[in-house]
């Protein structure tokens, strides 16, 4: 059976890229007309279609979504959105569902360039691109984005686990980057997410990819960051992650 689901994969996931590479395309250039004529909003609204479009693509290898949002924050507060990582599939849902907190990544200064739409977004969108050989640039580039948040009250998405769990098992926290982050936005408040199933989309790796996944997006209350001090609120953000896992 397992091979038999293999097989029809492919050419499902032929398909899938076909209409993958050309969504990035598409908006591309839309994304640089919204960003340059009209601004961050209209760049924004670009980007959170992108994603859409990009999860509809997603729906021609069977995959379904499951999103339970349990949250609500207080307007004009920074945000931190601190998720686990199973695939690259996690992005556009956190991009979409909760675009009303304006989410910006932090991400590997290699996807900065090279990439249609999203090497773009990357680099004009208030995310941040960090080289991970480089900690103190890391460092430096966390505490601009902490500033950033702060400015213009909008949110920070870090996956704490550094690389993706390929197997859905979870990775234990890198402390660093939410030490940052939660010293330097303490108005702010936390946004734990749990993602389960993603990584199955990527179970053969990049191709070809699982059919009829259902991915799962679990979005847990947010806690106030002055509530608790930094090594504690770091322990309570991984538990609250973990507990949703999947076993």
């Amino acid at each position: 059976m397992k091979a038999f689901s293999k097989i029809i994969s492919y050419p499902f996931t032929v398909l899938f890229y076909l209409f993958f590479g050309i969504t990035i395309v598409i908006f591309h250039p839309i994304q640089w007309i919204c960003f340059n004529w009209f601004g961050y909003t209209a760049h924004k609204k670009s980007v959170d279609y992108l994603n859409l479009t990009l999860l509809r693509c997603l729906n021609v290898l069977g995959t379904t979504f499951h999103i339970d949002i349990n949250t609500s924050v207080p307007n004009n507060v920074p945000i931190i959105i601190v998720s686990n990582h199973q695939s690259m599939w996690d992005i556009s849902p956190i991009t979409w569902y909760l675009r009303k907190y304006h989410p910006k990544f932090i991400s590997k200064v290699e996807l900065g360039k090279g990439i249609p739409s999203v090497s773009y977004n990357l680099r004009h969108g208030g995310s941040i691109l960090i080289d991970r050989k480089n900690p103190r640039q890391a460092i430096v580039e966390m505490v601009k984005f902490s500033k950033y948040l702060q400015k213009f009250k909008r949110s920070g998405v870090i996956f704490p686990e550094g690389t993706r769990s390929k197997t859905g098992v979870p990775k234990s926290f890198r402390r660093t980057g939410l030490q940052t982050l939660f010293k330097k936005v303490p108005d702010g408040y936390v946004i734990p997410v749990t993602f389960n199933n993603s990584w199955k989309l990527q179970r053969w790796g990049m191709f070809p990819m699982q059919m009829g996944v259902r991915l799962e997006m679990t979005v847990h209350p947010a806690i106030k960051i002055a509530d608790y001090e930094v090594e504690m609120l770091i322990d309570k953000v991984e538990e609250i992650i973990i507990s949703k896992i999947h076993k």
